[in-house]
């Protein structure tokens, strides 16, 4: 059964959420503090993390960075603090999403369904080298990629930017094409996450192949992928 870890100090509202995943066949464990609900998903990475950010003894962003050291499983954000900062920063450390309180039980459960969907592995490996970037290796099943060799430990967000770049090397994407085509999800994904998402990808594919930018900006429309000149 697919274990869902709960982590939110509100005793109602992590209530309602366990009831609602348990209805949808989901396996719950909720803690009410950051640095309890860290121990446990550093020893027992569940299938998926709902986490909150404002939380005791070690708030949401801090657990999400720290657990990133250790586990790549999914791991929803909760927040009432929409601040565009707030939102980036947790998308920078490797969220898959995030759900803004107050919110619908059954959305939440919608939500978890997507992302599970995304992140499922499948009966077989679907790696295969991209056309428009030599040495570029990418896992479709289990959201993994590989340059040169070298894993380029990304997030499921950053995952679906390379997919869809990497595989139309020169054409020029709109933000709004690639959240259309990159994100199973749209809601509460903001053009500006894009950017945020673009930065850190070029940062992974630049800290293996520093002498070639990989993804081009092109000022006012989006971005497109630059494949090497052949030797």
């Amino acid at each position: 059964m697919t274990r869902i870890v709960i982590v939110e100090d509100e005793i109602d509202i992590a209530s309602v959420v366990q009831d609602y995943l348990r209805h949808s066949g989901y396996e719950t464990a909720h803690f009410s503090d950051g640095q309890s609900a860290l121990d446990s998903i550093v020893a027992s990475p569940p299938d998926l993390t709902l986490l909150d950010i404002m939380l005791p003894r070690l708030d949401g962003i801090e657990v999400l960075r720290r657990a990133r050291e250790h586990t790549a499983h999914p791991i929803i954000m909760l927040t009432a603090r929409i601040e565009e900062v707030d939102r980036l920063l947790g998308l920078e450390l490797g969220a898959d999403d995030y759900v803004c309180k107050p919110f619908s039980p059954r959305e939440l459960v919608a939500r978890v369904r997507a992302v599970l969907r995304r992140t499922a592995p499948g009966s077989a490996p679907g790696q295969a080298p991209q056309g428009g970037a030599p040495g570029l290796v990418l896992d479709d099943v289990h959201w993994r990629a590989s340059l040169e060799g070298t894993p380029l430990n990304l997030t499921r967000r950053e995952f679906g930017l390379l997919q869809v770049l990497s595989r139309h090397p020169g054409r020029i994407f709109s933000r709004a094409r690639l959240l259309e085509l990159a994100y199973d999800d749209t809601v509460d994904v903001t053009e500006r996450a894009i950017d945020s998402h673009v930065k850190n990808l070029r940062r992974k594919l630049g800290a293996v192949s520093p002498l070639h930018d990989w993804i081009r900006s092109v000022y006012g429309v989006g971005f497109a992928w630059e494949a090497p000149p052949q030797a």
